[in-house]
């Protein structure tokens, strides 16, 4: 390995003897050693061995002249930079029921869900990180109102005198809109849950009942409506799909073709967010559900009339919890103690996650009781008497306290020097028995030198490693709906998968990344004073799942004594060789990650900092150009392998990680110029020449990405923008190129 990075300072050869300076002093002297030898020509086989064995030393000096790969690895260990373990992948696991119970449900932590194994792949193993409670809901409130607003101002109340509570719970009364007579943009309806009721990211079936010949004008399958849960901060989205709406948005389509009667209630599956605290609006306290009337799309129906409906009931079905790719391993025997200093055991999986609550070294001493012993990252500040191991997690290795010794000759020298003597035989003044004194007292000092750094497990006992995890690496950032297959049985589940992608998972730490790191590492100091100090911390946070990250020196909205922090998190690229790009809501920043940074550059900032984080503006960019190929390419085979690398060369070209021309990522505000898909296309073999390249651009707009054509053939994603492309056939996001026929 090369390490090309490192500065390119003056160095001076140890031996800078060439291959010709060798021959030529040997050659000179063979008249000493063989003066017989009087044939210095190249033929001659005495002079090929002096050849040979002159590019043997050659070779030798060669290396001797440089610092050789494994010393650099040992400054870097004396620095004590170790090489970072992988980091497991994050994502929700969604468990349903076969069925409502009657009683609150808990789902234990750590239930294993893999994917499908196949005959080239192992499965890649996930564990929920805590446990699932899935609750009663119970609806309190209905309130509606004229507009939605990020804090509701005015509300009415619709259950007050007019309707009432079945004892199972479900609402019934009079016929009530759930929007103005007159619907209009912004109407809306509230739906306050108990907050005695931990349902927490509960997946519930809230069933209305409409009434009859109720007629809205909108099109069931794109209904102009949207359900958001208040979590403490903003409302978020929780209705998963379309398909999850069995009232059609509360036209009840369906009902009425199969001849149904409304009122007999169809059901509109939520998910509710996982953090869903118990807040108050106006008068009303509880958990917050909201439906509002959505802005229209170009030529989509809205509601002529509003909704009725006259029964309101709810129920869980099921739950979301976090969960990361990682198996448990409990229980692991490492072995007996043979009572030495620094003596290592090794665990059998390999890597090692970071350690939780719960997962510690347990060595039980003959005769004795079990003792809990404590990881530390280092020896340097343990005494003798702590119960301290080390443990590698990348290869798994368990070290216990080790021994330092300082070197008896030394002791003599030092103690002999601060009498200004220079050796123990120099003092000629010292009697016999002054001498066996002074021996005994270097003695007794080179006992006292030696230091033992962390207590030593006693002989023969028994030390077993209570619960690890092992796991993680990119891997595991597995698509939506791969994870299906649960390990062991659950009762009264019926299915589990994960509605969303998962994400933040990162290999483990390379030399030459780390060799890289080392000069970031001692310019920080481990402290956050400038730009660079933030990027280069807001990085080893991450630990593999913060791709890149900008300290933003003049934003127009930076107070004093705030930094501003552009986050671009790690994503999986294999959709990039399968032409289909990368999602941005691939790149968004969750609070999990967030939260990790944050703590992080809190330990190392100045006191009075605040550092926000935020996250670029991705606009995606969907080309549409035609390509004239080469003559000898003009066949369906040759045609099929450059349109797929056409495809993946734009993919590549347009992405936040690995786009651009340096191919590091493409740079913020750098706008998109029909040249750049010119000179990317030339860059392919059997490309004669292009037709017009148009650019279409997309933008998000109300929770909804939109495609235009921009007036200019330019994308400007702005200053703080950063550009991506994707697959969508619904969006018309995938890059379009047709082949002009010679």
């Amino acid at each position: 390995m090369d390490f090309d990075f490192l500065p390119n300072l003056p160095k001076s050869d140890l031996d800078d003897r060439t291959f010709k300076d060798l021959v030529e002093e040997c050659i000179q002297r063979i008249p000493r050693y063989c003066p017989e030898w009087t044939n210095y020509n190249p033929s001659d086989p005495g002079i090929t061995l002096i050849e040979l064995f002159s590019w043997l030393t050659d070779q030798m000096l060669l290396r001797f002249n440089q610092v050789p790969r494994r010393n650099y690895v040992a400054f870097l260990e004396l620095l004590g930079i170790r090489l970072q373990s992988p980091v497991p992948a994050q994502t929700e696991l969604t468990f349903y029921l076969t069925t409502t119970l009657n009683d609150t449900y808990s789902i234990p932590a750590g239930i294993e869900v893999a994917t499908v194994r196949t005959e080239t792949e192992e499965a890649i193993v996930f564990s929920t990180d805590r446990p699932l409670t899935v609750g009663h809901p119970r609806l309190w409130h209905f309130l509606t109102a004229e507009v939605s607003e990020s804090v509701p101002q005015v509300l009415r109340d619709r259950f007050t005198g007019l309707w009432t509570q079945r004892p199972d719970g479900e609402w019934e009364g009079r016929e009530q809109a759930i929007f103005s007579e007159q619907p209009q943009s912004g109407n809306c309806f509230y739906l306050v849950f108990s907050p005695d009721e931990s349902i927490e990211g509960n997946v519930i079936a809230l069933t209305l009942k409409g009434a009859a010949a109720t007629t809205t004008g909108i099109n069931p399958d794109f209904a102009p409506r949207r359900w958001e849960a208040w979590n403490g901060e903003a409302w978020q989205p929780i209705l998963l799909q379309e398909a999850d709406d069995n009232t059609g948005g509360f036209s009840f389509n369906e009902f009425t073709q199969q001849g149904r009667n409304p009122a007999q209630g169809g059901d509109v599956i939520l998910h509710l967010p996982q953090s869903w605290p118990v807040t108050q609006f106006v008068a009303y306290q509880g958990r917050w559900v909201r439906c509002s009337y959505t802005n229209l799309r170009p030529n989509q129906p809205g509601y002529l009339n509003s909704p009725r409906i006259i029964g309101l009931g709810v129920r869980s079905i099921g739950g979301t919890v976090n969960a990361n790719q990682s198996t448990l391993i409990r229980n692991e025997l490492l072995g007996n103690s043979s009572g030495e200093p620094g003596q290592t055991f090794q665990l059998q999986g390999v890597p090692i996650l970071d350690r939780r609550e719960g997962e510690y070294i347990l060595v039980v001493p003959p005769g004795g009781l079990p003792q809990t012993w404590q990881e530390v990252r280092d020896f340097a500040d343990s005494r003798a008497e702590d119960l301290h191991y080390v443990i590698d997690s990348l290869t798994g290795t368990v070290q216990f306290g080790p021994l330092i010794r300082e070197p008896a000759q030394i002791l003599q020298q030092t103690q002999f020097r601060a009498r200004g003597y220079d050796s123990p035989r120099a003092d000629r003044t010292l009697e016999p028995s002054q001498g066996r004194a002074l021996l005994a007292a270097a003695t007794e000092q080179e006992m006292g030198m030696e230091q033992q750094y962390g207590a030593v497990p006693p002989r023969g006992a028994v030390i077993r490693m209570v619960a690890y995890r092992t796991g993680g690496g990119q891997r595991g950032n597995v698509q939506a709906g791969k994870l299906k297959v649960m390990k062991s049985s659950v009762p009264y589940v019926a299915r589990v998968i994960n509605h969303v992608a998962a994400f933040n998972g990162a290999d483990a730490e390379s030399l030459e990344h780390a060799a890289i790191r080392a000069p970031r590492m001692l310019r920080t100091r481990d402290r956050a004073v400038t730009r660079e100090d933030f990027e280069s911390l807001a990085l080893q946070a991450g630990r593999g799942a913060v791709a890149r990250a900008i300290c933003l020196a003049n934003a127009p909205d930076t107070q004093p004594g705030t930094v501003n922090l552009l986050i671009v998190p790690q994503a999986n690229l294999d959709a990039v060789t399968r032409s289909e790009g990368i999602h941005p809501d691939q790149f968004i920043l969750n609070p999990r990650l967030q939260e990790r940074i944050l703590g992080y550059l809190d330990d190392r900032k100045l006191l009075g900092v605040q550092v926000h984080l935020r996250t670029p503006q991705y606009v995606g960019v969907a080309v549409q150009t035609e390509v004239a190929l080469e003559p000898e390419y003009n066949n369906p085979r040759a045609r099929q392998e450059i349109l797929t690398q056409l495809r993946v060369s734009l993919y590549r070209f347009f992405n936040p990680l690995i786009g651009g021309p340096d191919g590091k990522g493409w740079a913020f505000g750098r706008p998109v110029y029909p040249s750049d898909v010119v000179t990317l296309f030339q860059r392919v073999p059997g490309v004669r020449y292009l037709g017009v390249v148009q650019l279409f651009e997309l933008r998000k707009r109300d929770q909804e990405w939109v495609r235009t054509l921009p007036p200019d053939p330019v994308i400007n994603p702005g200053p703080l923008g950063l550009v991506c492309s994707w697959a969508d056939p619904q969006l018309r996001s995938s890059h379009v190129i047709n082949f002009i026929d010679n």
